[in-house]
């Protein structure tokens, strides 16, 4: 069985350039499952977040507006 650390992770690109903060996500669990990991991007032993597909398309939809 695969975690969420096998998998490939998209930085946030509403991160910080410079190192920052920093917020990746894994699309191809979330394509399979329904389900967002998010992490931080500096320290990726810690655990990751998982939300809803619906609830990240809300969030990330409330930065942009």
């Amino acid at each position: 069985m695969s975690t969420a650390r096998d998998h490939d992770w998209v930085k946030s690109s509403y991160s910080a350039q410079g190192g920052g903060s920093c917020v990746e996500w894994a699309p191809s669990i979330a394509a399979a499952s329904r389900i967002v990991p998010v992490r931080d991007s500096k320290d990726t032993t810690l655990p990751c977040v998982s939300v809803s597909a619906e609830a990240w398309s809300a969030f990330v939809g409330s930065l942009k507006g």
